[in-house]
């Protein structure tokens, strides 16, 4: 499975992006976003699986960022808004094939996109 990430720029604080991630095929049970600042962690952002549409969040972006999908296009977006400065990072989506309900760890996803950076200026 190829993943292939967009959507990232420059935006202001308090501003929105929308990022996407398209998959080239559909054999997996759930999507996720993370991210990684600069001198950090690749931290959990968000999930959903794909055939129920259970979503999770990580409490950091709760309330701020939507992650949804569409599966005739085999896409999952992220819909980031009330951007803070703090959100700057870059962005990668990723799949896991299996149910864990370990949506949050980045070990358990099989294929990772190339990331999109996201810069909030202040």
């Amino acid at each position: 499975v190829q993943l292939q990430a967009s959507g990232g720029g420059l935006v202001q604080a308090g501003g929105s992006l929308r990022l996407s991630c398209v998959a080239s095929r559909r054999t997996f049970y759930g999507m996720g976003w993370f991210r990684q600042g600069p001198g950090k962690d690749r931290d959990f952002v968000a999930s959903i699986t794909w055939n129920g549409g259970v979503t999770h969040y990580a409490d950091s972006v709760k309330g701020r960022f939507t992650i949804s999908r569409d599966n005739a296009k085999n896409t999952v977006f992220l819909q980031m808004n009330s951007l803070k400065p703090e959100d700057t990072a870059v962005y990668y989506c990723a799949a896991e094939s299996s149910v864990s309900g370990r949506y949050y760890s980045s070990s358990q996803y099989d294929w990772w996109g190339q990331g999109t950076l996201v810069t909030v200026s202040s």
